[in-house]
């Protein structure tokens, strides 16, 4: 900053240059200053220079050796593990003071030095599963497990649900008392009894719990031909099918408000709603079929029908059309962790014509 007696100066000089014949602009620019600012200085010349753009150097700034010393003695054997809040007081009970804890904060971070300073297991990259994709059913499915609440506080029954990710159909559900990778491979192996599973037909999608990473579930897929795949550790949108599904089990009407009072109340609940969502919910990703329509290869003649219905809608009342009838095209591909790119591709255009 400028103080008023080098301000003062300044004007005076400048005055001078005017008097002796030079223009404001170019004895103000001489000294560094534009017009302007001469102009409030010479207005108020006892005013605080307020530029916000001066570069300030503080008075207590530390010098280069002090630095050189707090580095040393920061990564020495002795502090090189503990932070600067350990650092300064430990030092204070020496006789010795070198800076408060936030000059260490600053140099540390000058000095790329922010991190932690004590031995921690490295962090291990977690790659994205590999992009999965089904143009059939019994192509990829999803399984998840989730808990449903008992009357004793802390126990839990656990609903095991696989689920058709082209179909969107339940292909297989079981409730146990317990999570175990056991009971698990024997659910496996009846859904591919009943679907007709061949060796390298499925892709088993599933999050890295132990049921699923169990050495029987594991065996049990090599031996059925089931090929697997995880999500990343702690990552839920890495199987966002099954938690999808999930969420549409728990908040329907009809979910009890009250807690399970035994196994066979829970199966009975899940087996109701399993068939009402096969059999009778309309799913909004396929095109407002019902999952066991899609699965059994129903869908196809049923969109087109649609399509006729609202073809004729529209030749009987042209004037309440404003464009093409609702789109009803069958969804033909679905995607599992696609890469970002093919997932802006995959995105569904929705192109709803309403009736005027």
């Amino acid at each position: 900053m400028t103080s008023p007696a080098a301000r003062k100066e300044t004007c005076e000089m400048v005055a001078q240059a005017i008097k002796a014949g030079a223009s404001q602009a170019k004895a103000c620019a001489v000294v560094g200053l534009s017009a302007r600012t001469m102009q409030r200085w010479q207005k108020a010349a006892n005013c605080v220079d307020g530029r916000t753009t001066r570069v300030q150097q503080p008075i207590g700034k530390l010098s280069e050796l002090e630095c050189e010393q707090m580095l040393a003695i920061a990564n020495s054997p002795e502090y090189g593990q503990l932070a600067p809040s350990q650092i300064v007081p430990r030092l204070a009970d020496q006789g010795i003071y070198l800076a408060s804890e936030s000059s260490f904060y600053r140099l540390f971070r000058r000095q790329g030095l922010i991190r932690h300073r004590h031995a921690v297991r490295v962090r291990k990259e977690r790659s994205k599963p590999r992009a999965l994709h089904a143009t059939a059913p019994n192509e990829l499915y999803s399984w998840d497990i989730t808990y449903l609440p008992t009357r004793i506080v802390g126990r839990h029954f656990y609903l095991y649900l696989f689920l058709d990710l082209f179909s969107r159909k339940v292909v297989g559900w079981q409730i146990y008392d317990e999570e175990s990778s056991d009971l698990a491979a024997d659910l496996v192996r009846d859904i591919c009894r009943r679907e007709s599973i061949q060796p390298a037909q499925v892709v088993l999608h599933s999050d890295n719990g132990s049921s699923m990473k169990g050495a029987t579930m594991l065996s049990t897929l090599q031996s059925l031909g089931v090929i697997p795949s995880f999500s990343r550790p702690a990552v839920s949108n890495d199987n966002p099918y099954s938690e999808s599904l999930f969420k549409t089990l728990k908040y329907r009407p009809g979910y009890p408000s009250k807690a399970f009072d035994s196994l066979g109340a829970a199966r009975e609940w899940v087996a109701g709603f399993v068939h009402w969502y096969n059999h009778e919910h309309r799913h909004s990703a396929i095109r407002f079929v019902t999952p066991a329509q899609r699965h059994d290869g129903l869908d196809g003649a049923i969109l087109l029908a649609r399509t006729g219905t609202y073809e004729a809608a529209k030749a009987s009342h042209p004037e309440r059309w404003s464009g093409a009838v609702r789109n009803w095209d069958r969804v033909t591909i679905v995607h599992l962790n696609p890469e970002q790119v093919l997932a802006e591709k995959a995105r569904p255009q929705q192109q709803y014509k309403t009736a005027v």
